[in-house]
């Protein structure tokens, strides 16, 4: 049986990427035109063993799933949270997933035999919201990521764009409220405080299993204290577009992530806060800040997507973060 470095790419049409995240793993089998010919989701493990397997039994459910021979994949992608080594695959801090220092792509062709890649998941999201879209090679666009925590990824001209040291995107940690809570991060008034997931759930301390859908179902009940944390989120990714279009002049914010299962709730409470923050600024309203972004439907496999694209690249020495 021929390896996969024997075979040829014409005979290796297919490639697999993985949205690896930490309660689930999402992954899709892509043809070359960038076409999803299976998807399927599992659980995911915690700690470096059941990652590696994670990894592995994915690409072979999937295998299942869609009918394909290992030998037809070309490459696999990974998209990870947490701090990543994308040129050795290495996953260096991935706390929610118990791993602190792996040997990601290694451990994982050692046991399939074929290329792997590893990335960002906010990263590779990026790059899958832009296949997706039909980004033109030409063009900008910024990936903002509402979920548990804010992270964001850039592509400029079809290729994503890292910063010197791979921190550009981390728009969750910009301060905009010097008196605001306090951040995971250490800083007070973060982004991320007003419209991570995370710090929502914190801030209005009640159970329950989608806590930012209870604060929107009370807001619109009339509770003070949901209504004051719903404009709370809305003027956090309000400031995360405007930080995005004006440090890189992104044409365009795609908005994703856990928080797009609200919808255009979502999507109506942030143009509105851009609109609002306009209203006093000649500047700002020239911008058109609330004409460029776009809502992605909930539960698109954009990261996976982005993984499998990860997959096919080969990364220049460099250390991608998103908290």
């Amino acid at each position: 049986m021929p390896t996969a470095a024997q075979t040829s790419d014409a005979d290796r049409p297919i490639r697999i990427g993985l949205d690896v995240g930490g309660t689930k793993t999402d992954a899709v089998a892509v043809t070359d035109g960038d076409e999803i010919i299976g998807r399927i989701r599992r659980a995911t493990g915690h700690g470096d063993a059941a990652v590696i397997s994670g990894v592995v039994d994915s690409v072979r459910e999937l295998q299942a799933e869609a009918g394909f021979d290992l030998r037809e994949v070309r490459s696999v992608g990974v998209g990870i949270p947490g701090l990543v080594d994308a040129a050795h695959g290495r996953v260096l801090h991935a706390v929610n997933l118990g791993v602190e220092s792996l040997d990601l792509a290694e451990a994982v062709r050692a046991k399939i035999d074929i290329p792997v890649a590893v990335d960002n998941d906010v990263n590779a999201a990026a790059l899958g919201a832009a296949a997706i879209r039909g980004t033109a090679p030409r063009s900008s666009m910024a990936y903002l990521n509402l979920g548990t925590g804010v992270a964001a990824g850039i592509v400029m001209d079809g290729v994503l764009w890292r910063g010197a040291r791979g921190t550009a995107g981390e728009v969750g940690h910009i301060s905009v409220d010097p008196a605001g809570r306090m951040c995971s991060c250490g800083q007070r008034g973060c982004i991320e405080t007003l419209c991570g997931g995370g710090a929502l759930a914190r801030a209005w301390g009640r159970p329950g299993a989608l806590p930012v859908r209870d604060i929107f179902d009370a807001a619109e009940a009339g509770d003070t204290e949901a209504l004051l944390l719903r404009a709370d989120l809305a003027r956090g990714a309000a400031a995360a577009v405007r930080v995005l279009v004006l440090s890189a002049d992104v044409e365009t914010v795609v908005i994703g992530g856990g928080l797009t299962a609200l919808g255009e709730r979502l999507g109506e409470g942030i143009r509105n806060a851009l609109i609002a923050d306009a209203a006093g600024s000649p500047f700002l309203r020239s911008l058109h800040l609330d004409e460029r972004i776009e809502l992605l439907p909930s539960g698109s496999p954009v990261a996976a997507l982005g993984a499998a694209l990860v997959g096919a690249l080969t990364p220049e020495k460099e250390t991608a973060v998103h908290g």
